[in-house]
């Protein structure tokens, strides 16, 4: 039992060998250090350490963006506790891209100040390294070690601006709901380790392949999935979501509904794909599927119908959120490789299209003190480049052609319908009637969502200002929102480029 020279020496290649494959995350991890430390240096502690931050973030991505590239992959790595594949390197991506463009936000708004910077930062890197290391996780202790990495940054974020008693509430409320969705999320890994003697998740999946998805096993996996619920703003775990939008600042609120949505999603695809890879055939489309399923189809009509009587900004692109989980989830229920391709298109539009509504809302914000509905009046006149991208962004959102919002949904809807056809065609008609259901409802939200969206879009670019000054916006925000309102554009036309790379990145369940 005592380490030998040849255990220590297998002991030390395998951690450079894993430490290899996730460079960026250790790049993420250097640059909280550093800026932890650069407060110590004489002239960097008054210093603001956005642009250290934003650095630190593009050397990360550019290591994770040249993985995807090179399409080399480690599999499992520190005894099996990440996994280094292709559908985690994607998703990584889009974690580092998310926080990179949060970065960039807040130096551009000015939140937060210089003496916080290194503060804000830190927590944002921290939050972004948890949402990263969820889309790797091989392991249900490092399922939960991940989404706690990622939802304790969350909380100090939401109440980071000071004197604000509703950003202090909106953190308070985040705490005790988050820490109650964790402690039902251990208990079902608990149940689920117990019961098959293993956290390690191929075990736990082969477990289940050959005990099959009786009582203890459904319920443990479905604790788990409350968990990811949570993180998701999913129904009827979405009632922190408005609040802590509303409270907490623009950019975090940007920040949370984006990246944590991305890390959130790619682990409970991982978990869905896992089991169905190893079980096959139609058990857990007709089981864990349906369930998803259920939960997808009332999360978005719950979404959209909260949406519709919402008049300050961030609580309607709240629940705009919760409704855009909801799409995702429909698509996750088919618990096939097409859905979970489908699902990572529209993650990247979703980045791009609600981070970039949420930073016009951060410019309004700073021009007029509001961020209800009364201070977007008359804003095609008072500024017209933050009208135009807004109105593409929220296009986008619904979406309509040729956005990129448009092609992640169409995606999604052709893959349900796919589902439901192969479903049919194997001799499954409920699960194929289940899965025309989730494609109506689905449809019908669609146009749903038009009436609060173009509601913004009316009071941009039809009605009246009411005397409102102009907002002027600096050249470098202008630049910011274009470049985000081009990239939609680009997406919505050019499908193939993203098309392929969610394509390789499913590959890793085939």
């Amino acid at each position: 039992m005592y380490p030998t020279a040849a255990k220590v020496d297998q002991l030390q290649e395998s951690v450079v060998e894993g430490a290899l494959v996730f460079i960026p995350e250790l790049v993420v991890c250097a640059g909280i250090i550093l800026l932890l430390l650069s407060r110590l240096v004489r002239g960097m502690d008054r210093a603001h350490l956005g642009g250290l931050a934003m650095a630190v973030l593009f050397v990360a991505l550019f290591a994770a963006g040249f993985q995807v590239a090179e399409g080399k992959w480690g599999g499992s790595s520190f005894a099996n506790m990440l996994v280094s594949d292709s559908f985690a390197g994607l998703v990584r991506c889009l974690v580092l891209a998310a926080t990179l463009a949060t970065v960039v936000l807040t130096l551009l708004s000015g939140i937060p100040d210089r003496d916080d910077s290194a503060d804000f930062h830190v927590l944002l890197l921290g939050g972004a390294l948890g949402m990263m290391l969820m889309a790797s996780a091989n392991h249900l202790l490092m399922v939960f070690i991940a989404v706690e990495m990622a939802s304790l940054p969350g909380y100090a974020l939401a109440g980071f601006v000071k004197g604000k008693k509703t950003g202090s509430e909106a953190a308070l409320k985040y705490v005790v709901y988050g820490a109650g969705a964790s402690g039902v999320m251990l208990y079902g890994i608990t149940l689920l380790a117990g019961t098959f003697g293993s956290a390690y998740l191929p075990d736990v999946v082969t477990g289940v392949s050959a005990r099959g998805l009786d009582l203890p096993v459904l319920a443990g996996l479905t604790l788990v999935f409350v968990g990811l619920g949570f993180k998701l703003a999913a129904v009827p775990f979405h009632f922190w979501c408005p609040d802590v939008f509303e409270g907490a600042a623009a950019e975090v609120a940007g920040f949370l509904s984006v990246a944590s949505k991305a890390a959130a999603v790619a682990l409970t695809t991982r978990l869905v794909l896992t089991l169905q890879a190893k079980l096959g055939g139609w058990s857990v489309p007709e089981s864990l599927g349906v369930l998803v399923g259920v939960v997808g189809a009332i999360t978005v009509t719950f979404g959209n119908l909260a949406a519709c009587g919402q008049t300050n900004l961030k609580r309607l692109l709240a629940y705009s959120t919760i409704a855009h989980a909801g799409y995702m989830l429909l698509a996750v229920a088919l618990c096939n490789t097409a859905g979970a391709a489908a699902v990572l298109y529209y993650l990247a539009a979703y980045v791009v299209m609600n981070l970039g509504a949420f930073a016009v809302v951060a410019l309004v914000r700073n021009a007029t003190g509001g961020e209800g509905l009364a201070a977007f009046r008359g804003l095609a006149v008072r500024s017209p480049v933050l009208a135009v991208t807004m109105t593409v962004f929220l296009l986008s959102l619904l979406g309509l052609p040729p956005l990129a919002g448009f092609a992640g949904k169409f995606q999604v809807l052709e893959a349900v319908y796919d589902g439901a056809r192969a479903a049919n065609t194997a001799g499954h008609a409920n699960l194929g009637a289940f899965f025309y259901v989730l494609l109506g409802v689905g449809a019908l939200n669609t146009a749903l969502s038009a009436y609060y969206y173009l509601r913004v879009v009316r009071a941009m670019l039809l009605e009246d200002s009411d005397g409102a000054a102009p907002i002027r916006s600096s050249p470098a925000a202008a630049a910011y929102l274009v470049a985000l309102a081009l990239a939609l554009v680009a997406l919505g036309v050019l499908w193939n480029p993203l098309t392929a790379a969610a394509g390789r990145a499913i590959s890793a369940f085939e």
